[in-house]
């Protein structure tokens, strides 16, 4: 998380490298950001790319006390993918296909080539995004589909309001096609298994398909695209 005030003094590796005088590869090779008492990164756990604060780097290098951050809890930080999903209740992969929508994308900050929304935005789309009772639906047979790029995030949103919603439900609700519909739920369910299961590995694909509320009667084609999602992770 990033505070807004604080945009322009992100550091990156690189930036950081030239900070303490060293190359780039000597500074991936020594990691000195591992080293005890060194500012953590302002970036989520596990990003690819990870961001420093500069205000704190600079006084750690400067063997001075390092300055206290702005609360985390303020409604105005800057979220990165990872963080909006988990304010969301989803996977990074689901809050990608939210990403795309317009009320979400105006609102991008890029910091040093990493994503990031305020929270702000990130709640108000989260609050009002359709669920299973909102969406108003199409009638069947309507040629105005839902393009390709929005539909995963439109079903994400029917799923994260009803866990066992079923194919012709998602039909009736987006005017989809029902193999659309089958195609789509399962992947979706399998990137949400894999998710828990990375996270929680002394979980089965069935225990992390209860945790999640998926019905028996889904849980097989979840767990043949969880399989797949985790073997494309691994690649």
């Amino acid at each position: 998380m990033i505070h807004p005030s604080r945009v322009d003094l992100v550091r990156t590796r690189g930036m950081l490298a030239r900070d303490m005088d060293m190359s780039e590869g000597t500074f991936r090779n020594k990691k000195p950001y591992t080293r005890p008492g060194f500012p953590a990164p302002v970036s989520s756990p596990g990003a690819r790319t990870l961001l420093w604060d500069g205000g704190q780097t600079a006084a750690y290098l400067a063997g001075e006390p390092v300055p206290a951050l702005p609360p985390r809890d303020d409604p105005g930080m800057l979220l990165d993918r990872q963080e909006a999903a988990a304010e969301c209740g989803v996977n990074p992969r689901t809050w990608d296909g939210y990403a795309t929508d317009p009320a979400v994308a105006s609102h991008r900050i890029d910091v040093h080539g990493v994503d990031h929304w305020p929270r702000t935005a990130v709640h108000a789309f989260r609050d009002s995004r359709p669920g299973r009772a909102a969406a108003p639906g199409r009638p069947r047979g309507s040629s105005n589909a839902i393009p390709r790029g929005e539909l995963p995030a439109r079903i994400a949103a029917l799923l994260d309001t009803s866990p066992t919603i079923t194919i012709a439900a998602v039909r009736d609700a987006l005017g989809v096609a029902p193999a659309t519909a089958q195609r789509v739920l399962a992947e979706l369910r399998g990137e949400r298994i894999a998710a828990l299961l990375a996270a929680h590995p002394h979980l089965t694909s069935d225990q992390a398909a209860d945790q999640l509320g998926y019905p028996p009667a889904v849980r097989r084609a979840a767990r043949n695209a969880a399989a797949a999602h985790q073997l494309k992770g691994n690649a």
